[in-house]
């Protein structure tokens, strides 16, 4: 193993401060969210909970909308590299499927190692009954699902403008997930296998949900 140079030491301490003061502004940003409110909340009391200045805290985060969603980005930024990886053998919905499956595997670490479980679906909650933070949530959902379209279209070989498959699958796919978050963000139990399973769950159930005569059950 090489020994690390005296200019690199300090660089890695640097990062490692910089990652540390970023979980903190997350997890004093959600706690304060979820206790006295979003709107409630200001930029100066999330950096006081931290200690640092309102100045350190714009260094991380452009808004306080940021700051909230910053969790959610991390678990979507996963599920994208995963997709972006996925076997082009797989049929488009294998793929998303299996990448948010694989991504899951491993998030739920990454998750803790900023804030806990229990407060991520706090958060959730708190996100799913702010208004303004409702809007934002449906405009990066939006742009969320245009993105994956795009990647699945790509891998596909297709125009995504002469071809809407892309769009309806990412919509269908996104719809299923939505209400799977939702479920479990109503839900007692506050883990991270407990969202993969019920994930898994109602992925399950779009092929058949969609193509099988529900009256004939």
């Amino acid at each position: 193993m090489a020994t690390p140079t005296p200019q690199s030491a300090p660089a890695g301490l640097r990062a490692r401060k910089k990652q540390r003061t970023r979980d903190a502004l997350i997890r004093a940003a959600l706690e304060l969210f979820t206790e006295q409110g979003y709107e409630a909340t200001t930029i100066d009391e999330i950096a006081e909970a931290v200690d640092v200045s309102q100045r350190t805290y714009f260094r991380y985060f452009a808004n306080k909308e940021e700051v909230a969603f910053a969790v959610q980005a991390m678990v979507e930024a996963r599920f994208f590299d995963e997709l972006s990886v996925r076997p082009v053998t797989e049929a488009p919905l294998t793929a998303l499927r299996s990448a948010v499956m694989v991504a899951w595997d491993d998030i739920g670490s990454a998750i803790e190692s900023v804030i806990p479980v229990e407060l991520y679906m706090r958060a959730f909650r708190m996100i799913e009954s702010t208004p303004a933070l409702v809007a934002a949530h449906l405009r990066r959902s939006s742009e969320l699902e245009e993105e994956m379209a795009r990647l699945i279209a790509r891998r596909e070989g297709l125009d995504m403008d002469a071809d809407p498959r892309p769009r309806v699958l990412v919509a269908a796919f996104g719809g299923v997930m939505r209400v799977a978050g939702q479920v479990w963000g109503e839900g007692q139990e506050c883990t991270v296998a407990s969202i993969r399973e019920l994930t898994q769950s109602y992925l399950d159930h779009i092929g058949p949900a969609m193509e099988d005569d529900w009256r004939a059950r």
